[in-house]
């Protein structure tokens, strides 16, 4: 794939990934994403998940036809994109790797070599010419690891980003940017909100006109869009006003009440109510759409004088990614001691910028009069907040 008359594309699609980083279904596959820049000197942007090493090495020698490449540029160390280094370096034995400080330990760590006769380090506005394309070096610390770097070719315009801007999905498939990619970013990227808003102030000092990320679709059109819907979910900012509802159930009671309040919601105005079993979606999902909204309904039994184990782990998730800035609903399910409402409020005491809802549901056991009409005070409530 040509990008430019200069940068072409060398990486794979993995169709034969079930769980991304062994949590994240995929059924769309992943792209690990690498570049060659072709110039009076050669430099290779990163490599790729060493199952596909000879394919990789195949993309690059034909992209090279004949030449050999000057540099490897590793912006980021994971093992999706670097556990190809030492295929590349013993086919290449004459090229610069090129990295981070914290990356060639992390090299050290990973092959027992720091590449210490054939290394180039560099850090935040650090410079390499290649001839015509000139190079420059973004830090960008814990996006979402703490070596990474990013790459600007001035002569092109492109930002190579790292993991910035990725999705899921291999390169073969057509689909959606925004869902993939959102729920990418929230899944692995979306604790670090603060550092990922500091690279973007960077990233605005720039004439970019192409991003490249290490997994997703090459980015050349419409980048306002892209950059808009980072930095809202940097910034842990409403993207879509709608109302998430996360619920467990054991015997079927609490999700009536949910499929209830659903309906009420919809009666009442709120045109996008989006509802998950928390035993039965892609947790990723959830999360994802937690972020996405600006209401989220919490409803779950008591279970051992705790909650039930999903939504206690769907919880852990968001407080883990800094959830914030939203309004929250609580609805408790217990026969005898019920205690869910008040584990849950425990657990979000961690999150900033939290407003719950003064209409809270208690259900024992089974839907009653009573509870219903709590259901309908929150329906009425959560809809007055639109």
């Amino acid at each position: 794939m040509k990008i430019t008359n200069d940068i072409k594309y060398i990486g794979v699609n993995d169709h034969e990934i079930d769980l991304f980083e062994g949590q994240y279904e995929v059924p769309n596959g992943i792209a690990y994403n690498s570049y060659v820049i072709i110039d009076e000197k050669i430099a290779v942007m990163d490599t790729v998940d060493c199952r596909f090493d000879r394919q990789w090495l195949q993309n690059l020698a034909a992209a090279l036809d004949g030449r050999s490449p000057d540099y490897l540029i590793v912006q980021h160390m994971e093992p999706d994109h670097s556990s190809s280094i030492r295929a590349f370096t013993d086919a290449y034995p004459e090229a610069t790797v090129v990295s981070s400080d914290k990356a060639f330990t992390m090299m050290k760590n990973f092959f027992g070599a720091d590449f210490t006769q054939r290394r180039l380090v560099v850090g935040e506005g650090a410079r390499l010419s290649l001839g015509r394309h000139e190079l420059s070096f973004i830090t960008a610390p814990m996006v979402h690891w703490p070596e990474v770097i990013m790459t600007y070719d001035s002569t092109d315009r492109v930002l190579f980003s790292a993991d910035g801007f990725g999705k899921f999905g291999a390169l073969d498939v057509e689909e959606e940017w925004d869902c993939e990619a959102r729920r990418y970013y929230f899944g692995i990227v979306g604790k670090y909100g603060a550092q990922v808003t500091s690279v973007l102030a960077k990233a605005k000092t720039l004439d970019i006109a192409i991003i490249c990320p290490l997994h997703g679709p090459i980015l050349c059109e419409n980048l306002e869009h892209y950059l808009r819907l980072y930095g809202i979910w940097a910034s842990y900012g409403v993207e879509s006003e709608g109302v998430v509802i996360a619920y467990t159930s054991v015997y079927g009671n609490t999700q009536r009440a949910v499929l209830e309040l659903k309906e009420l919601l919809e009666q009442g105005g709120c045109a996008k109510v989006t509802l998950h079993d928390l035993a039965r979606t892609d947790m990723a999902e959830a999360v994802e759409d937690a972020f996405r909204y600006g209401k989220l309904v919490l409803a779950t039994t008591t279970y051992n004088n705790d909650i039930f184990p999903f939504m206690r782990a769907f919880i852990h998730h968001l407080v883990e990614r800094g959830y914030k800035n939203r309004t929250v609903a609580l609805i408790e399910n217990g026969s005898w001691a019920p205690a869910a409402a008040r584990v849950m409020r425990g657990m979000l005491e961690a999150c900033r910028g939290l407003t719950f809802a003064e209409t809270a549901v208690r259900i024992t056991s089974a839907l009653n009069e009573e509870s219903r009409a709590r259901l309908a005070e929150l329906a009425a409530e959560l809809c007055r907040m639109n």
